[in-house]
């Protein structure tokens, strides 16, 4: 999630210099929602390598496949870019589309043989956020120049209260706070004791919290978080990602661990904190506006009178 989401400001530098651009972007099946937030992308064109691997030579993988192709390669472009920087992107998207191919050289990108794929290369270091380089990548393989401020993600208006309709019944009159608790590595996890804390302070300011999940283990945690304050903790539905948007959207802030979330929260202009114990957010934290870094080795190390330090 988080590399589609480091792409959107690169979008909105292209459509500011290009009046008329028009985006297809190949992305995970997971991730199809986002693109579509954003004005430029006129078309979206999934692709399920996640799935596909599991079965690869199953009649259905088989089809897909033949179907994504036909999709792909159903216009000829002025340029195709790889955002991604990585094999799987070029052999599985850039490669097979019509038109000019552009991406990292081998000296800027993640995995090098890649660069092999492309027409054009370009040198973008590596000491800089990950956002600002796809946004070096996109102004100098469709030629203009970018104005060195902080990237808009150009989605947050699309989210705001007045624009929210669909999302309505899924806000409250009540201010609340997100809370993202869940990550894919154990080592990004914090404390659940930590959390406990944290959320017993928040309910004596009379902060009430909701508690997003993305599968069975996950929900169990937001239950047993929930479980002691039931009047002021939400364990929040099954939710698409679009509908998650509006949440956070409508959010008084979010606190967060390093996850995918994380990011969209950052797209959306909302207040964040953000807790870094595994990894260093300094090249691939969530990039935006009041993203708060609280950095430590170990998750152990961020003590939730930090986070609540912040929070006041």
């Amino acid at each position: 999630m988080g590399d589609v989401i480091h792409s959107l400001p690169a979008l909105t530098d292209a459509q500011q210099a290009i009046p008329d651009l028009q985006v297809d972007w190949v992305v995970e099946s997971a991730f199809a929602e986002i693109p579509l937030w954003h004005s430029s992308v006129n078309k979206v064109i999934p692709i399920s390598l996640r799935k596909w691997r599991k079965s690869p030579f199953s009649a259905k993988t088989r089809e897909e496949w033949r179907t994504y192709k036909i999709l792909l390669q159903s216009e000829q472009y002025d340029a195709v870019i790889d955002a991604q920087g990585l094999l799987k992107s070029a052999l599985f998207a850039t490669r097979l589309a019509k038109g000019m191919k552009h991406g990292y050289d081998r000296h800027s990108i993640r995995e090098p043989l890649a660069s092999l794929f492309y027409d054009k290369t370009y040198k973008i270091s590596y000491q800089q956020h990950a956002v600002e380089r796809i946004r070096q990548l996109f102004s100098q393989s469709l030629g203009y120049d970018i104005k060195y401020s902080l990237g808009d993600y150009g989605i947050a208006d699309r989210f705001s209260q007045d624009f929210a309709k669909k999302g309505e019944e899924l806000t409250a009159c009540k201010p609340y706070i997100v809370a993202i608790h869940a990550t894919t590595r154990a080592d990004k996890h914090w404390p659940e004791n930590y959390w406990m804390d944290l959320f017993e302070q928040l309910i004596k300011r009379d902060i009430n919290i909701r508690l997003p999940w993305g599968n069975a283990e996950e929900k169990a945690r937001a239950e047993r978080f929930a479980q002691r304050h039931p009047d002021h903790i939400q364990v929040l539905p099954k939710l698409t990602l679009t509908e998650l948007a509006y949440q956070i959207s409508n959010a008084e802030s979010v606190i967060s661990v390093d996850t995918g979330l994380s990011h969209l929260t950052a797209a959306l202009d909302k207040p964040n904190i953000i807790l870094y114990g595994a990894t260093d957010p300094n090249l691939i934290g969530a990039y935006g506006k009041n993203q708060i870094y609280l950095h430590d080795k170990g998750m152990e190390n961020i003590l939730p009178e930090q986070v609540l330090d912040q929070i006041e």
